[in-house]
């Protein structure tokens, strides 16, 4: 019988709780929703934690880790107050973040070549810990190598461009796709678990999660507006069901 690998989804819960800061109150719950991704065949639950506590708050990073199964990874910026609070909560995984208070979102990969003076503590802290660190990065080599030196067992390799692309020019789609590819077989080359993540759709996941070396996407905004239209737990089955589709035709077996 011919096998096809899988491909982790971590469901990103941030916008639940844009719509919910939007009116204030605790509807709709945070929380409550990645329950319901864990029903609907998600791997894993993501939380940033912004300075500026612009959706998730103090409170749902405490209570997603009392009350999900689920590994819970804390998105976070290099700053003292989030290490505290990574250490306090002691999530599965801390990805590394850059983080601006004047972005909507976040809008590129860290800077681990150039900021490793400053990340070397943060990373090496999180590690002691026993929590798995990850940095969100470009697709490039550089920031590879700066993974390994700081300690990081991960990279989410930032998809954004690759994403963006697709929905206005497919030959730099395609040339940005390529980039990832060969980031992603340069990463698990020196020994790095490779991840993306970032402004992924339907219409984008399966060319990226064909990537051979890429083993876990993290997926939010999209499947938070897909589910005003068809319910939370089917925008994240039907976001299962093209990862599974696409792994599938790639190693010639049955869907």
């Amino acid at each position: 019988m011919t096998t096809h690998r899988r491909v982790r989804l971590g469901v990103n819960i941030d916008h639940v709780a844009t719509i919910r800061n939007a009116r204030g109150g605790d509807h709709p719950d945070p929380v409550r929703a990645a329950l319901l991704a864990a029903e609907a065949g998600a791997d894993g639950i993501t939380a940033h934690l912004r300075e500026d506590r612009r959706h998730i708050g103090d409170e749902d990073i405490a209570r997603l880790r009392a009350e999900i199964a689920l590994p819970l990874n804390l998105e976070m910026a290099a700053t003292d107050e989030m290490l505290g609070i990574a250490l306090r909560h002691r999530p599965h995984a801390a990805c590394i973040v850059p983080e601006r208070r004047e972005e909507r979102t976040t809008e590129g990969g860290l800077n681990a070549a150039g900021a490793r003076n400053h990340l070397q503590p943060i990373v090496s802290a999180l590690v002691d810990a026993g929590i798995r660190v990850s940095l969100f990065i470009e697709p490039d080599p550089a920031q590879m190598d700066a993974a390994v030196a700081l300690g990081a067992r991960v990279v989410e390799i930032h998809t954004g461009a690759f994403c963006e692309a697709w929905r206005t020019d497919r030959g730099a789609a395609s040339a940005e796709l390529r980039r990832i590819g060969r980031a992603a077989e340069y990463g698990a080359s020196i020994g790095l678990e490779v991840h993306a993540g970032h402004g992924i759709s339907y219409q984008t996941v399966q060319p990226i999660v064909r990537v051979p070396q890429i083993v876990e996407l993290n997926i939010g905004h999209f499947l938070v507006g897909e589910a005003i239209f068809v319910g939370l737990a089917e925008s994240i089955a039907e976001m299962r069901r093209l990862m599974d589709l696409a792994l599938a035709e790639a190693a010639g077996a049955p869907a």
